[in-house]
């Protein structure tokens, strides 16, 4: 058997052109699983084959674990003092073997062995096809559509396949078998069988490496595309800049008559592309982003990252964009949350946030409308404003004598020093499980433990909407925080 097992092995690597110890380890592979089958319970098996002389020997094998971890798998793991117990120098994740009785290759059958082996090849020509592929640093697959495989398209490319997910076509996109098409190569997924690499016609890459290959000066390092947010099919903006000033970075991108920005069009089933020109400042970056509507005026909340747009009657539709699609693409090519309001809107907002904040100043530092008004005017929007501005700059303010400003800057301090102990108190009663929730901060756990949230499953409790009411932050944020919260109610973890 083992001269026949040598021959087997020696066929199959000159027929499939592969290693001998490509294929030997797929003997090996297929004597264990037989092996395993013969023992209770999911033991590890391993076999070794000498490659010259084709006898082999099978192990059963252990993992050695931490103590502290516990056996997962009883049948497949040891804790490390009884691994000590039988050889001393022993480390965790080393393995201890034993010798069991090896199976006759006949026992299994020439034709399944080799059914087995040959299948492990193919998985083996198949990674190295692809290791090949990914090796020349292509972001996009050029190839055609071979098949549909449940509502997905697999797309062949030479010897290597790709497959094009539903979720990430172009809506609305009508391709058949045999059609030419081109995608961006997200990642490489191996447990995929037959099409591993994942493919996306609607992701924001896509169209960033699209105006690469159709714009050299991107290539050559003289233009850069900061950002780049899609409504796949419709609509979609990008934010260019220049690194040379003789480059005009919004004409070069759409080219001469437009035949550039076509080329993109064209290829993403007319998708509309806005060029917006990148800026370091965030509001004239979202001025821009907002184009072709006229901007009259911009507040900008740096804590809550976002800015209160205001546009005139004749703009705000414009703005918006139909079904809020202008103002939603904007917020994302920027990074900012955008507020878009008319100037009634945005004077009634600030008609409300100063009576709030005269309420502030009235109650905390226990004053008259009159001193609170005279603060706000001054452009003073806090009690730690009030407390910590240069004392100078309070003195000048004409309303205002020393006294005053000396009385009022210890009331703004003792008030915060009150809150500040009321919010360490509150914090105190915080479970240790929620403090360590990845993506908390001190001031997150300060405001939620305000809020009467002590605990993980408290936060996880909650929808989106009254996460964001606490905290003040975006959706998205919010949402990533209660799913972090509820993560341990599918994995068993203890929650205090």
């Amino acid at each position: 058997m083992n001269r026949e097992m040598l021959m087997l092995v020696e066929a199959i690597s000159r027929e499939k052109n592969v290693e001998r110890d490509v294929v030997f380890g797929a003997v090996e592979s297929a004597l264990a699983q037989a092996t395993k089958k013969l023992h209770e319970g999911e033991v590890d098996i391993r076999v070794s084959i000498d490659r010259d002389s084709g006898n082999y020997e099978t192990f059963r094998r252990w993992h050695v674990v931490p103590d502290e971890a516990g056996l997962q798998l009883p049948d497949q793991e040891i804790l490390l003092f009884e691994a000590l117990e039988q050889i001393p120098d022993i480390e965790v994740d080393e393995y201890i073997e034993e010798p069991v009785e090896s199976l006759p290759i006949g026992r299994i059958g020439a034709m399944v062995a080799k059914q087995v082996i040959l299948q492990k090849i193919r998985d083996a020509e198949r990674e190295m096809l692809l290791n090949e592929f990914m090796s020349r640093g292509e972001k996009i697959l050029v190839g055609t559509v071979k098949r549909m495989d449940k509502g997905d398209i697999i797309v062949e490319a030479g010897r290597v396949e790709g497959r094009l997910r539903r979720g990430e076509m172009i809506p609305k996109e009508n391709l058949r078998n045999g059609d030419r098409v081109r995608a961006m190569i997200m990642e490489v997924d191996l447990t995929l069988r037959g099409a591993p690499i994942v493919l996306s016609r609607s992701s924001p890459e896509f169209m960033i490496e699209l105006f690469r290959a159709e714009v050299p000066e991107i290539e050559q390092g003289l233009l850069e595309i900061k950002s780049c947010a899609r409504d796949p099919g419709s609509r979609a903006k990008i934010a260019v800049l220049s690194h040379d000033k003789r480059v005009d970075p919004i004409g070069t991108c759409v080219g001469v008559r437009g035949t550039r920005v076509n080329s993109v069009t064209n290829e993403l089933a007319g998708e509309r592309v806005d060029i917006v020109l990148w800026s370091e400042d965030p509001a004239q970056f979202v001025i821009g982003a907002l184009a072709p509507a006229n901007v009259q005026s911009i507040v900008v909340d740096e804590e809550k990252h976002a800015m209160d747009v205001v546009v005139d009657e004749e703009n705000l539709a414009i703005a918006i964009g139909r079904g809020g699609q202008n103002v939603r693409l904007a917020s994302d090519l920027t990074g900012w949350k955008i507020n878009i309001m008319d100037a009634a809107e945005s004077a009634q907002k600030q008609a409300e946030e100063t009576s709030g904040i005269r309420e502030l100043f009235m109650a905390k530092l226990d004053v008259d409308q009159e001193i609170a008004d005279i603060l706000i005017e001054e452009g003073f929007t806090s009690l730690e404003e009030v407390a910590y501005v240069p004392l100078q700059e309070m003195l000048e303010i004409e309303s205002f004598d020393e006294d005053t400003v000396n009385e009022l800057r210890t009331r703004a301090k003792d008030v915060l020093l009150t809150m500040e102990i009321v919010r360490e108190e509150n914090v105190e009663g915080v479970s240790q499980d929620l403090r360590d929730l990845e993506g908390l901060t001190p001031e997150l756990i300060a405001q939620l433990a305000n809020a009467g949230i002590h605990s993980r499953d408290d936060l996880a409790d909650l929808a989106t909407d009254e996460l964001t009411d606490i905290t003040g932050q975006s959706a998205e944020d919010a949402t990533s925080l209660i799913m972090k919260a509820r993560e341990h109610w599918f994995t068993g973890e203890a929650s205090n």
